[in-house]
């Protein structure tokens, strides 16, 4: 195989110490900026040889087998087409991209929603994207939660990001709204899977995967509390699962969420507050990590939007107006 202009080419021999390990093994310490899965894959395609073949990935080495692996071009998936769309950046650079998505926006290319996705536009934004899966994306937000989220800009970074992510090293914190109100924060440990009946929907099981959120009061309302919460795991609706298993559910959230909590003698304005919310009030406020290629500390933050500040402007009138 024929590498392309600009390809990334790595030509080396395996050392003698790989001798009698499986190939799979072998090829993740040998090029550790790369997945095993990814690996796989390129063997599978041709474009990763050992000694001009393609051996299964449990085939033991002996050492000193001529690795080639030219790193393919082509897009990871092709049918995601890039669509221009304004991208709110906070940061870039040769690694990765640190952006705030808005409420509405989905995540990728899905039933239903085959464009208009954040991953149309990453791909629109940086061609190069197209190569790594799901242009980079490194951790999802549900379509209608808004705020911030890394990219990875390379393999590398890719990989680096998505192991830190596995070894909770990666920093979450969400502000949230629920209905009801809490005396005092705490913590939810409690698995969640795939719902054994509504496979659109998640829940708490014991089969499930090992799931974390803490949560604290930021402030007390009469009918509703506002909350911050931090992830140590990153299941699919892990908090909106876990603040509903508390029974304190997102406010505005249509799926485990539960009827409007209107506090008594609750003004007409209110009430067409609480009721024009039309998404789960969950905000990810806050991102911290360890660069995958500099090793330096950063976090940043994302404004929460205008609908989340009119939403606690609306709780706090309320709460004014009843001497709360």
């Amino acid at each position: 195989m024929s590498a392309p202009a600009d390809a990334a080419v790595h030509d080396f021999l395996l050392p003698e110490s790989a001798a009698g390990k499986r190939l799979d093994k072998a090829l993740a310490e040998a090029l550790p900026d790369y997945s095993r899965s990814r690996l796989k894959q390129w063997l599978e395609q041709g474009a990763l040889t050992v000694d001009e073949a393609t051996p299964a990935p449990k085939t033991a080495v002996g050492g000193g087998e001529r690795i080639r692996l030219i790193v393919p071009e082509t897009p990871h998936d092709e049918s995601v087409e890039p669509e221009r769309m304004q991208l709110n950046i906070i940061h870039e650079d040769a690694s990765i991209l640190v952006l705030d998505k808005p409420a509405g926006l989905v995540m990728h290319p899905g039933a239903g929603n085959q464009s208009g996705t954040l991953q149309n536009a990453l791909v629109a934004y940086d061609e190069s994207l197209a190569a790594l899966p799901r242009a980079g994306i490194v951790h999802r937000l549900d379509k209608d939660t808004s705020g911030i989220l890394v990219v990875a800009k390379t393999f590398a970074a890719h990989k680096q990001l998505v192991d830190d992510l596995a070894e909770r090293t990666i920093k979450r914190e969400y502000e949230a709204v629920s209905v009801g109100v809490m005396t005092a924060g705490g913590h939810v440990d409690a698995p969640i899977d795939r719902h054994p009946v509504d496979r659109k929907k998640m829940a708490i099981r014991e089969e499930g995967r090992e799931a974390v959120t803490h949560y604290r009061v930021i402030h007390k309302y009469r009918a509703h509390t506002h909350i911050r919460c931090q992830l140590e795991t990153g299941r699919t609706h892990q908090i909106r699962v876990h603040m509903a298993y508390v029974r304190f559910p997102l406010l505005g959230d249509p799926v485990y969420g539960r009827r409007l909590a209107l506090p008594k003698d609750a003004s007409e304005a209110f009430v067409g507050a609480l009721r024009g919310f039309k998404r789960q009030a969950l905000h990810a406020a806050t991102l911290g990590l360890t660069h995958p290629e500099t090793g330096e500390a950063m976090q940043w933050s994302a404004p929460r939007p205008a609908d989340f500040e009119a939403l606690l402007a609306a709780l706090a009138a309320d709460a004014r107006e009843h001497g709360k």
